[in-house]
């Protein structure tokens, strides 16, 4: 047996819950983030920068992270503390779904990714959906939001939450992009390997259950 650690989410099986040393550390990060935000005196901005750097340090003796390299990523997002926002596009042609394989761990999603600022998430998801598959689409419906560290591989460090739209294609043709190495279409029961932190089983039910039934409400956690 080996006795290297798993990183951060690794080895986390659908459905289970989160390492206690990972709870703990991202908590102490959010802590510190908005401590820092509405710190008045020198003193209190040092305290709040040494927790982030033990909260980095458990990190780092859980993971293959390394310390230095997490607080950096703790310190870059300033102010008070809030989930991120992933978005993906459930786009289903002749009863089977649009993925794309993801670059960075050679697995499958649907197309999305982290909101930009200035953007609706309509507007995001059709210009996500655009960038990585070379597919026009508009959004019908929202299927659910979703915490995104919950029914599948949790996020390495921050919390999140996805928004998943019901779309349907108007244009366009497959093609990859910088962030893609592949774009196709699956039957729901004969799915690739996925990439379980951007699309999870979960996501894929809910669809299926919208698919079903048009007057189904939106998901949510």
């Amino acid at each position: 047996m080996s006795n290297r650690k798993p990183p951060a989410g690794e080895g986390e099986g659908q459905g289970q819950p989160l390492p206690r040393w990972l709870e703990w550390a991202r908590e102490i990060q959010a802590l510190c983030q908005t401590g820092l935000a509405y710190a008045a005196r020198g003193y209190d901005r040092d305290r709040y920068r040494r927790l982030a750097a033990i909260a980095a340090e458990i990190v780092a003796e859980h993971s293959h992270l390394a310390a230095a390299a997490v607080e950096e990523n703790f310190v870059a997002h300033p102010g008070y503390a809030t989930p991120k926002v992933d978005v993906r596009a459930a786009v289903v042609r002749d009863g089977r779904i649009l993925l794309v394989q993801e670059r960075t761990d050679q697995r499958w999603a649907m197309p999305g990714g982290w909101a930009d600022v200035g953007e609706t998430p309509s507007q995001m998801v059709v210009r996500e959906t655009w960038e990585e598959s070379g597919f026009e689409v508009v959004p019908r419906r929202l299927v659910g939001v979703f915490d995104a560290n919950r029914g599948g591989r949790p996020l390495e460090l921050f919390h999140a939450y996805k928004l998943v739209f019901l779309c349907d294609i108007v244009g366009g043709t497959a093609r990859t992009s910088d962030e893609t190495l592949a774009v196709d279409f699956f039957a729901f029961d004969a799915l690739p390997p996925l990439s379980e932190q951007r699309t999870n089983q979960r996501h894929l039910d809910e669809i299926r259950a919208h698919l079903a039934d048009p007057l189904r409400p939106a998901a949510f956690d």
